[in-house]
């Protein structure tokens, strides 16, 4: 009997030993992989991430050859943390005493911050945009219930200068006008997922690199653009001007070393602008109609089609009539006989639809688009707009030989600096461009300048030229003159049409001077732009703005004198 119940026992407890056996071979061998994965779970966590937006940065150096340093590099647009204060107001156990804390840490009223405490729900804003000493009194307090939130935002350490370029990061968290807009693909940051282990992050370096946004270095240089904006302030002060641009290019190459808007504003209070116009970037995205510093077209049209010659002359009345219109001089004025070069020297308008005369609509027109005021000029900026001047192709006799000088064609500033550039650059057209480097990570990619094939012969470059170094030497535009540097160069006064009809506003002008220089090897040219200046019709307002600018650029840029001015 005794026996029977040991060999029981035994038996049972072999049963045992199988089942548990079997069970965790169950569990270690044949499921192995479910429940470490289930294990690992519980340790590991997966959240999404998002890599930081790239950052933007002037380009600036002393060197006018194109040479690019980091080291130079201003910020434009960076990533800076804004700090706001929250609580939980169920945390928060004397509110009143917290409140008192709390205001005179931060300056707002007591009752104000009770009655944002006393508010249900679990969590309420305190206030936003703490500054660095409220930061620090806030910490200093240790209050159970309120925390101090880091949350990421853009900031624009230049505030104002080169707003319209820059544009700002907002609306529906992305990037508005300018450059932000334009490029941003390339500036925001990549979603990914982030592993975490026991609180550590898994991401590694490399990745989080990848999930960050491109950095962008502008060819804008800090210290031209700084000082184009300064001139167009002066300007508002000394002519009350409604606006202004300015905007100075490499015309071999198409690089923008400025592009000023006056006025402007602040990209970091930007939701505060009732005046949406503001953000838009007249040199790029309005267009207006010339006046006289569109004639060197004209004449370069004439002289490219070998209807004329520098030494073809004229003999003016002061005025011509085409149907039942009469075109005038500016101030009725008479010049007799004239050659080519004195059209542009004293700005006649009757010079300019004689030239006009010499060669037919359809090659005007041609002519429109070979110099790329039908076009876009493809800036890297967003918005750009273009006129396709339809009214002047199907136009009039009169409606040509207005366009002749430049009233009733239009373009944007943009558009008329790189068809400028032609005659400053052999007859070749630049595409002009404002982001000089992109930077993502460890890869760098450089611009390369676009340049198209030759729009005028050098032959009709060399004869402009010398025409337009005369309206500076000896022509009205002879305040722009710089002893020592032949610069070349045209004045203009343009009517400004109503916007809703017909005809000219009787008391508003454009008053406008785009030159380069030096004349006979150009480093730089300028286009001065000023909307409504409170000046006679008579003054030439834009000429003494390109002079001080070119004289800042030749001393910026140490360039040699072409001549010596004491012999």
């Amino acid at each position: 009997m005794k026996n029977w119940r040991l060999t029981l026992f035994i038996l049972l407890f072999f049963i045992a030993a199988l089942v548990i056996i079997g069970r965790l071979f169950y569990l270690q061998v044949v499921n192995h992989k479910f429940y470490q994965a289930q294990a690992l779970g519980q340790q590991t966590g997966f959240t999404e991430v998002f890599g930081t937006r790239g950052e933007v940065f002037f380009k600036n150096s002393k060197d006018n050859h194109g040479a690019f340093g980091i080291a130079d590099a201003k910020s434009l647009a960076i990533n800076k943390d804004k700090w706001l204060l929250s609580a939980v107001p169920g945390n928060v156990k004397d509110k009143s005493a917290v409140a008192l804390l709390l205001s005179n840490a931060i300056g707002d009223s007591k009752e104000s911050i009770l009655s944002r405490l006393e508010k249900p729900g679990s969590y309420v804003v305190i206030k936003k945009d703490l500054v660095e000493s409220q930061i620090q009194a806030i910490k200093n307090t240790n209050i159970e219930g309120v925390t101090l939130e880091a949350v990421p935002s853009r900031y624009y350490p230049q505030k104002n200068t080169a707003s319209q370029v820059v544009g700002f990061y907002g609306g529906a968290l992305e990037g508005q006008y300018g450059i932000e807009g334009y490029y941003e693909d390339l500036l925001k940051g990549k979603r990914g997922i982030e592993e975490r282990k026991k609180g550590l992050s898994i991401i590694n370096s490399d990745q989080a690199a990848n999930l960050n946004g491109s950095d962008l270095y502008l060819t804008l240089d800090y210290n031209i653009q700084f000082q184009a904006e300064s001139l167009l302030k002066e300007e508002k002060i000394k002519n009350n001007i409604a606006s202004g641009q300015i905007i100075v290019i490499k015309p071999d190459s198409g690089r923008i070393l400025a592009m000023a808007n006056f006025p402007s504003f602040d990209p970091n209070a930007y939701s505060k602008e009732r005046d949406l116009a503001i953000f838009q970037n007249s040199a790029i995205q309005k267009l207006f109609e010339p006046g006289s510093v569109f004639k060197p077209f004209t004449m370069a049209m004439v002289l490219q089609e070998n209807k004329a010659t520098p030494a073809t002359t004229f003999i003016d009345t002061g005025s011509v009539t085409i149907g039942p219109d009469t075109i005038r001089n500016f101030n009725h004025e008479v010049y007799g006989k004239r050659d080519l070069s004195g059209i542009l020297e004293k700005s006649i308008n009757t010079g300019a639809v004689f030239l006009s005369s010499l060669i037919s609509h359809q090659t005007f027109s041609d002519y429109l688009d070979v110099f790329g005021f039908n076009d876009k000029t493809g800036i890297d900026l967003q918005g750009e707009v273009a006129s396709q001047n339809e009214l002047l192709k199907h136009g009039s006799d009169f409606g040509f030989a207005t366009a002749s000088f430049g009233q009733g064609v239009e373009m944007t500033p943009i558009q008329l600096v790189r068809a400028f550039c032609v005659f400053a650059n052999g007859g070749k057209m630049p595409k002009p461009y404002i982001v000089e480097k992109i930077v993502h990570g460890q890869e760098e990619e450089i611009t390369q300048p676009r340049i198209l094939t030759s729009v005028i012969s050098p032959e009709t470059v060399s004869e402009v030229t010398t025409m337009l170094i005369n309206v500076v030497e000896k022509g009205y535009g002879d305040g722009a003159r710089i002893p020592g540097y032949y610069l070349a160069g045209k004045t203009g006064t343009a009517q400004v049409p109503f916007e809703n009809k017909k005809g000219y506003y009787p008391d508003k002008t454009i008053q406008s001077f785009i030159g380069y220089g030096p004349a006979l090897k150009p480093q730089f040219l300028i286009l001065v732009k000023l909307d409504d200046p409170k000046v006679p019709k008579s003054a030439l307002s834009a000429v003494p703005v390109f002079k001080k600018l070119a004289q800042y650029i030749i001393n910026y840029w140490q360039i040699p004198p072409d001549y010596d001015v004491t012999r």
